[in-house]
């Protein structure tokens, strides 16, 4: 299974610090622009930010528990040098062992967990061209986290909405 992780680990974590408090309020408090499909845009202005920043965002719950959620959240940095998606799972997710993507049942990878936060841990992945591409052509993704070694945990997202939500983002 490749590592859907595609950049160094300090620019992973420099881009966590640089987006981390906007992506987290646009999530909780951002005013929704757009709805696409099972994808909608927020946007919110981030103290002492000079413009506002959008994120296309969907929160979903595991298939067999419906009291776990998770969230993903894509963005563009403020450089619009990268493309972000930050995902926060439930606390007590084990955190060695990643966040797992499939999409449409092909493995796409894992990313690691970059901090734990009072609402949830975030994983976070520098996307690139070709994972962009796959969660436009596909149908259904399932990420995966795990509170045991043994035990994983899937939470299908529809990615119905994503490109035109994504071509939408500022």
């Amino acid at each position: 299974m490749g590592i859907f992780r595609l950049g160094p680990v300090l620019a992973l974590a420099a881009l966590a610090v640089v987006v981390a408090s906007s992506a987290d309020r646009a999530m909780a408090q951002g005013a929704v622009k757009s709805v696409h499909k099972d994808w909608q845009i927020r946007c919110d202005t981030p103290p002492g930010a000079k413009s506002e920043q959008c994120a296309l965002i969907q929160s979903v719950t595991a298939e067999d528990r419906a009291n776990i959620g998770l969230t993903v959240i894509v963005l563009k940095t403020a450089d619009a040098k990268s493309r972000l998606m930050r995902v926060v799972a439930p606390l007590g997710v084990l955190l060695p062992s990643g966040l797992g993507l499939k999409i449409d049942n092909a493995d796409v990878g894992r990313a690691g967990f970059v901090r734990c936060l009072p609402n949830g841990c975030i994983a976070e992945v520098v996307m690139d061209d070709e994972l962009i591409k796959k969660l436009r052509t596909g149908k259904t993704s399932t990420f995966i986290i795990f509170q045991t070694p043994e035990e994983g945990i899937g939470f299908p997202m529809s990615l119905n909405g994503f490109g035109e939500g994504y071509d939408k983002l500022p």
